[in-house]
């Protein structure tokens, strides 16, 4: 086989080394060498184009080899045999490039023609990877900037998704399955169940049922329908699927349209929901309207979505706790994040949907009767001097003869207490007193009890539920929800950003997901939790949130106390096992978001945008300023990354054997980050191509400094000393203490 193979620098000098490794075996007797005028001469090396072929046919063939060199070859040849070959490959680790893979079939016309029949290939079969390609070529084709040629390019294929171009070939067996349902006569007598005679009637009410309840097509997107996200798929009410759910087989959809169009409703939705809240000058006026927002939503639930971040899972949509959602604190753009109820599912495509279940308002109650009886009438009583927490309230029952009293304190705790005891003892009508001193008691016993939770913050509403441990959020919403009961019940959340281009954080979530991996087989224990970005247009996204994690800033504007007093509040004193373990974790995070600062020139790093985990880690968040983006474009932050005072006494002190791990860890990081640099570029340097993202405003020479700051050209001990110039003048950085007394200033973020 002869193929027109790209220049020798297409070749990445690691996957040589891997094929040469993979293939060696023992030379044969009559290959050692080639008898010449009496001497044995040695073989002679195997071509470029030779080391290329084995490559592309081994197993070490992956997502990132095959896109590299798609990228950088320029012979059609070569294209065209590396594009068939990704449908060999693994759909999860191609999906992982899917943004650069868009990116070059919008803005590299000959590489759009090979990349193709691929894409409609992934289409056809995957409802998941349809959605992804439409929001990722809205972002492309409406970024300004792009030809019109280009533009229609990526339109078409947009359209050819949405539209029935694209439907799945059907199955023959399928289609002999749709019978009307005349042809099972209950009359014929059949060993199976499901032929049986009940049977039969039962598919005929249900499909009676099913009819009378499809909506009409104009009620796709009308949220006061309740049907906003049912497109009247007629998939679900045929003959045989209705049977075949009863059987357990399963089936799937034949209309790429219907597939879509209740997921992108669903989208559309929470972005116009953003849209609506920006236009609210408070917070209190937003939070009110994310509650109207969400309780709207709600009527048009259970419905077949999935949240785009979490669409690997199977599931199906029952629920939104309105009182759950926060708008999260954020200047210029409203953010919000919303908790979701789910049911999980064998297959969220086919499998049958659950019923409604209407909210029980009504707490506890022994009938209809008592409820029809009993009325509460407010009397006003004399309060005794210190006792001014209390009220008194009278229950007066009409069939009853006398009347009985119940006093009562405002406090949760004893409203829940009241409506317990009055419960039980309804029955005897005996009076249950709760006194003012025990109200008091119980509140001091609360404010003076040492807690790790954080207060609510009219500020910034977001703080406590971020706080909150997952669990006990998991918990606190199960039981209040009409679907907690349920054995695959669980609970999901997504923050919803509108405003913002996304797609800059998604390149820092796939780079920091490389060094995760990256680290993880070269065993450098660092730690890093990238979160996922999901682009739905160049102004619009959903973001995974950072479960079990509170900002420094909430941290310290709350417990009013430095981090490593924090950290002894937290995990107790310096010598204990949890607090030893905390610090550690600690160090190992802080030198991997180090690093990765460092390479690819993450800015706008105060305090709101650095997060500490239960466990002890910290977690950068907010990469919208990264390789040559500026906040303002002023270049202010000029230090390689925060190091600060704070972080130092942390981890013990200058000097410390906490302090010297944390070098040690950065060098190991970095050299393990040398070793695939080629992988770790080629994210970044594909998505330059035609981009016009703030991230590339230096051109050719954003791609350039990144290369650089693996220094490639110098030694171990060489790059040792690079480190501990790097950590020495990042702990003396004069910027990074302006950048922070500057965000404190402006923003109220506390240093």
């Amino acid at each position: 086989m002869s193929l027109n193979l790209p220049e020798d620098n297409c070749i990445r000098e690691e996957d040589e080394d891997r094929v040469e490794e993979e293939n060696k075996c023992p030379p044969k007797e009559d290959e050692e060498g080639v008898e010449l005028n009496g001497f044995v001469t040695e073989k002679l090396p195997p071509p470029k184009e030779s080391l290329l072929l084995r490559l592309f046919e081994s197993k070490l063939l992956d997502a990132s080899i095959a896109i590299t060199h798609l990228y950088k070859s320029k012979e059609p040849g070569v294209q065209s045999y590396i594009a068939n070959k990704l449908f060999s490959l693994e759909e999860e680790d191609f999906d992982f490039y899917l943004p650069q893979v868009l990116n070059m079939y919008v803005h590299m016309p000959e590489l759009a023609e090979v990349i193709h029949p691929y894409l409609i290939h992934r289409c056809r079969s995957s409802i998941d990877f349809s959605l992804q390609t439409v929001w990722l070529l809205e972002a492309y084709t409406n970024s300004s900037g792009v030809p019109s040629r280009k533009l229609t390019r990526g339109s078409k294929l947009k359209k050819a998704i949405l539209s029935e171009e694209l439907r799945p070939g059907k199955n023959k067996k399928q289609n002999e399955m749709t019978v009307p349902l005349s042809v099972m006569s209950p009359n014929k007598r059949t060993h199976l169940r499901s032929r049986s005679d009940a049977t039969g009637a039962f598919v005929a009410n249900q499909i009676i049922r099913r009819a009378n309840s499809s909506p009409g097509p104009t009620t796709l997107g009308d949220l006061l329908s309740g049907r906003a996200f049912d497109n009247g798929c007629s998939c679900f009410e045929t003959t045989a699927n209705v049977l075949n759910e009863m059987k357990g087989i399963k089936w799937s959809l034949q209309s790429v349209l219907v597939r879509l169009a209740s997921e992108l409703e669903f989208v559309r939705a929470l972005m116009i929901i953003g849209k609506k809240l920006a236009q609210f000058p408070t917070r209190e006026l937003r939070m009110n309207r994310l509650l109207a927002e969400l309780s709207t939503l709600n009527l048009n639930l259970p419905a077949r979505l999935w949240l785009p971040s979490h669409y690997q899972e199977e599931y199906h949509m029952v629920r939104i706790p309105p009182f759950a959602g926060v708008v999260l604190n954020s200047k210029d753009k409203v953010p919000y994040l919303i908790y979701v109820e789910v049911l999980t599912c064998e297959d969220k495509h086919t499998s049958p949907l659950p019923q409604k279940v209407l909210e029980n308002t009504l707490r506890h109650t022994k009938s209809e009767e008592n409820l029809q009886d009993m009325y509460l009438v407010k009397e006003s009583s004399h309060t005794p001097p210190g006792d001014s927490l209390s009220t008194t309230t009278t229950i007066r029952t009409t069939r009853s003869g006398p009347r009985k009293t119940m006093k009562y304190c405002n406090s949760s705790d004893s409203i829940s207490q009241f409506s317990h005891d009055s419960t039980a003892s309804s029955d005897s009508r005996d009076p249950v007193y709760i006194h003012a001193g025990d109200i008091k008691r119980r509140l001091t016993e609360y404010l003076t009890k040492p807690t790790g939770a954080f207060k609510r913050d009219p500020e910034d509403p977001s703080a406590a539920a971020l706080k909150e441990p997952w669990e006990e959020k998991t918990n606190r919403i199960r039981q209040s929800s009409p679907y907690g009961h349920l054995p695959n019940w669980k609970l999901l959340c997504v923050i919803v950003k509108c405003g913002d281009d996304l797609r800059q954080e998604q390149l820092a979530y796939q780079f920091l997901k490389q060094m995760q991996n990256i680290w993880k087989q070269e065993r450098v224990p660092l730690w890093v939790k990238p979160y996922n970005i999901v682009v739905t247009s160049d102004n619009s996204g959903l973001i995974e949130p950072i479960i079990n994690a509170v900002s420094l800033h909430q941290l310290k504007k709350n417990s009013k106390l430095s981090l490593r007093e924090y950290f002894h509040r937290e995990f107790g004193g310096p010598c204990s096992e949890e607090f030893l373990t905390a610090q550690k974790n600690f160090v190992q995070s802080l030198a991997a978001y180090s690093l990765v600062c460092y390479l690819i020139q993450v800015k706008d790093r105060h305090n709101g945008n650095i997060l500490l985990d239960p466990e002890g880690h910290i977690i950068h968040i907010d990469f919208g300023f990264i390789l040559s983006a500026s906040p303002r474009n002023l270049g202010f932050e000029t230090s390689h990354f925060k190091l600060t005072a704070e972080f130092v006494e942390v981890m013990g002190g200058y000097g410390c054997d906490m302090f010297e791990y944390y070098k040690i860890l950065m060098l190991q990081g970095l050299i393990a980050a040398r070793k695939h640099m080629d992988k770790l570029v080629q994210v970044v340097e594909v998505m330059q191509t035609g981009s016009h993202l703030p991230c590339f405003r230096q051109g050719a020479s954003t791609i350039k400094g990144l290369k650089e700051r693996f220094h490639m050209n110098l030694t171990e001990e060489q790059l040792q000393l690079w480190v501990q110039h790097m950590v020495e003048s990042s702990m003396h950085s004069l910027t990074t203490k302006l950048y922070d007394g500057i965000q404190y200033l402006t923003n109220g973020i506390f240093i």
